[in-house]
């Protein structure tokens, strides 16, 4: 077996033993209600269809963990790309690093971003490498459908952590992240993988989310649904500049009347079970237990370390009246603001909103005006959705600025700052969009274990 945080080169192709998830697994209600982990021999793990959704349960569970989906892919971003918005107070030493802008390349935060993504990657590699086993034509496009969202989804995450922006020089020449699409069965050093560049992965996400997006139903339980893959593809278009192909994908969205905001910004978090506003979020649940936001962003009586306090200069952000700019407490410990975002800690957890419905409103619009289009709708009304669900009166026109200073308020503290002002060109403070600081390392360890990993600018290797 691999050891716990497993490099990038081990994923590329050979015959380990495969890690899997509630293999013994009879149905469920969360993909998070799962049995304890147990390692079989690969044979075993994909000899059945049952064995194979299994597998497919625990590349979901995987995606839940902290280092993901389950927190630091929202937490650690909006601390790289604060100036002065949110302070950090707690003794961890390495978010410290990344909101100062001062990573090193041994960071426990950022090399776990690293390896579980591709040890997620080997999970959904394992399930489409078993295809084979489903005879029902429905099923099969459906567990593939879901294998490749879970990869594309995070090999985006991948390439705009550890890669240059889209719109920073060549993105067929700057180095993105290894694409591994086999499954890991054995490791020599001639499995040692390169860094594909920046394009060769945006293709490759393209690629995975567009054949999710076909293969998927339009409704999947808790399960990424073909809705899901258009959301996410929305993000991967607006990242590029493909404004038109934003739009249509946002659109589809909304025009599938499968999602709804909810009444108040409020009752859009700290939700358990179904919630309308929520594309694909992330499930809770005793088993699993807790999350990375709500340790991180909430007061310890509410479940959290209170590390993260939001400052004034955030919150003279809000216009009078916004519900947006009243959705923060004073933690009675210490007397620091916090968000109530991420404040529920009841015992059945609170869901972890991956994309909400209202994104697919503000990014219509943004493509729209950009591109000079009206798909879907006029951009002041899309805007005029949000501005109204937050207490605000409506407008009559609207500029991309207008656009991109709903984005900043509605999507506080969810992760979509960076990448908003990466895509625009927009400094960090006085640091430029397309600055070394601005982007992770690879993880020291990946870097001694696979001679053909190229280092970032910045962080020596070279």
């Amino acid at each position: 077996m691999l050891d716990r945080y497993p490099t990038a080169s081990a994923f590329a192709r050979g015959g380990l033993l495969i890690g899997v998830v509630a293999l013994l697994l009879v149905g469920c209600d969360s993909f998070l209600s799962v049995d304890p982990q147990q390692s079989i021999d690969e044979n075993q793990a994909l000899s059945t269809p049952q064995n194979v959704r299994a597998v497919l349960v625990g590349a979901y569970d995987d995606l839940s963990d902290v280092d993901l989906y389950g927190g630091q892919y929202m937490m650690s971003p909006d601390l790289l790309a604060d100036n002065g918005d949110v302070q950090w107070d707690g003794t961890f030493a390495e978010p410290a690093e990344i909101v100062n802008k001062q990573m090193f390349v041994n960071n426990g935060f950022i090399e776990s971003q690293w390896t579980d993504a591709y040890q997620t990657i080997n999970t959904a590699n394992n399930v489409l490498n078993a295809l084979s086993q489903f005879s029902d034509p429905q099923e099969r496009a459906r567990i593939k459908g879901e294998a490749l969202f879970i990869r594309g989804a995070l090999y985006f995450e991948l390439v705009r952590l550890f890669g240059q922006p889209w719109n920073a020089g060549d993105p067929a020449s700057n180095p993105g992240v290894p694409l591994v699409l086999e499954p890991t069965r054995g490791i020599t050093e001639d499995d040692n993988v390169t860094r594909d560049n920046v394009q060769a992965v945006y293709n490759q996400v393209i690629t995975d989310l567009t054949t999710a997006r076909d293969s998927l139903p339009a409704t999947n339980g808790v399960f990424a649904n073909s809705y899901a893959a258009s959301a996410f593809l929305s993000r991967v278009y607006l990242m590029q500049g493909e404004y038109e192909a934003a739009a249509q994908a946002a659109n589809r969205v909304i025009q599938s009347d499968q999602f709804s905001l909810a009444p108040t910004f409020a009752e859009a978090f700290n939700n358990s079970g179904n919630v309308s506003e929520y594309i694909f979020a992330i499930e809770i649940t005793p088993q699993d237990g807790g999350n990375d936001l709500n340790l991180f962003y909430a007061s310890e009586v509410d479940g959290g370390r209170g590390d993260i306090n939001i400052q004034q200069q955030h919150l003279d952000r809000y216009a009078d009246g916004d519900a947006r700019g009243e959705f923060f407490y004073e933690d009675a410990a210490t007397g620091d603001i916090r968000t109530q975002k991420w404040r529920d800690d009841e015992a059945d957890g609170a869901n972890i909103p991956v994309v909400r419905y209202a994104e697919m409103f503000l990014t219509r619009a943004e493509a729209n005006l950009r591109a000079g289009t009206t798909i879907g709708d006029d951009p002041v009304d899309d805007v005029n959705e949000i501005r109204e669900r937050a207490g605000l009166s409506p407008t009559g026109s609207v500029t991309v600025e207008d656009v991109l200073r709903q984005r900043r308020l509605e999507f506080a503290f969810e992760g979509n700052l960076l990448h908003d002002l990466k895509r625009t060109g927009r400094s960090v403070g006085s640091i430029p969009f397309d600055a070394n600081r601005l982007v992770y390392p690879i993880p020291q360890r990946e870097i001694d274990s696979n001679p053909e990993i190229q280092q970032n600018p910045g962080y020596g290797g070279q």
